[in-house]
């Protein structure tokens, strides 16, 4: 056979390193996606192994929804108080939190100068990267004291003099309790709900907006019909975001809610959430049913925070590329 039927294929080492370091770069990327995916379920495997004895004494179903969390006397032990704790705060913050967040975006993004708006950020910023323990120790010496004399107190005595049936869902204004720890959860993630909106604003396309002016809508109207449906999947996956740190903040919660651990809550009396309860008791379980119920209320929070950040990625897919329209 001649030579002249066979072709000669140079090479350039510059061609082969790059494939080389693609080659390099997906491997990696795959490697650590799979140890995201391995630790995950590593931790709900262990959660469970080690949560598996109170699950099988009082059933999958029987200790979610058991009322009774007796450590001392009866060893009986039910996640309902806590999960109802987990989500009045959670859901009352997110409901707090949501309209204020969505104001301080659409200022940020689209009314507030080019200075101003990057001081707002570096704020929102700083705020969200408080630690819990510290936002916690402020609520504890100063929004506690001030929300009990300025709010709870008078609502109480007025609830006394004028609305008797309202008392007992109020409850005792100690200051310590479920509304004190949803207003600390309030101001905790409303930076987290302001951020990503800010970033689903500044995706809107120039061109949505200079379309919506053509047509003569104001600023106000734009940013109503233009900006906010086309980016309404970021805000959804940002709300859901804030709501799974709700969900999962312990310290601060932990230090204003009044750990309480049977029901009924009430307003202004304390409570407690899967969260508190973990920290509060875990150094004080002598016994094995209580420590294994300790990390059973642990797999259900692991569970519930899963399926909301699960929940948070869907809508943000979703929505991604469509504009507010479902695909």
């Amino acid at each position: 056979m001649s030579d002249n039927n066979t072709k000669k294929i140079n090479v350039s080492p510059s061609a082969l390193y790059g494939w080389l370091g693609d080659r390099i770069f997906a491997v990696s990327v795959f490697v650590l996606g799979f140890i995201v995916i391995f630790t995950t379920l590593a931790m709900a495997i262990s959660l469970y192994y080690e949560g598996s004895e109170a699950i099988t004494r009082f059933g999958f179903w029987g200790f979610l929804t058991g009322e009774k969390w007796d450590p001392a006397i009866t060893m009986e032990f039910g996640a309902w108080p806590f999960i109802v704790g987990t989500v009045s705060t959670s859901l009352g913050a997110l409901a707090l939190s949501f309209i204020p967040a969505i104001a301080i975006a659409v200022f940020t993004a689209e009314y507030a100068p080019h200075w101003l708006s990057h001081i707002i950020e570096n704020l929102v910023n700083l705020i969200a990267a408080v630690p819990s323990v510290v936002i916690g120790i402020w609520g504890v010496f100063v929004f506690t004291p001030w929300i009990r004399d300025t709010v709870e107190i008078p609502v109480y005595i007025w609830s006394l003099e004028n609305a008797p049936g309202l008392t007992p869902i109020l409850g005792n204004p100690i200051g310590y309790g479920m509304m004190t720890a949803t207003i600390i959860l309030t101001i905790m993630i409303i930076p987290f709900t302001t951020a990503l909106t800010v970033d689903a604003f500044r995706m809107v396309p120039k061109e949505q907006r200079e379309a919506a002016s053509a047509l003569g809508a104001t600023k106000w109207e734009v940013i109503r019909m233009a900006v906010i449906p086309y980016s309404r999947g970021g805000i959804l996956a940002g709300t859901m975001l804030s709501l799974g740190r709700a969900i999962g903040e312990t310290m601060a919660v932990a230090m204003l809610i009044g750990n309480k651990n049977t029901l009924p809550f009430t307003l202004f009396g304390p409570g407690s959430t899967m969260a508190s309860v973990i920290v509060n008791e875990f150094r004080e379980a002598v016994e094995n049913i209580h420590l294994t119920s300790l990390m059973a209320v642990g797999f259900y929070l692991f569970l519930i925070s899963l399926i909301v950040n699960l929940a948070a990625a869907y809508i943000q897919r979703k929505y991604a590329v469509t504009g507010g329209r479902a695909v």
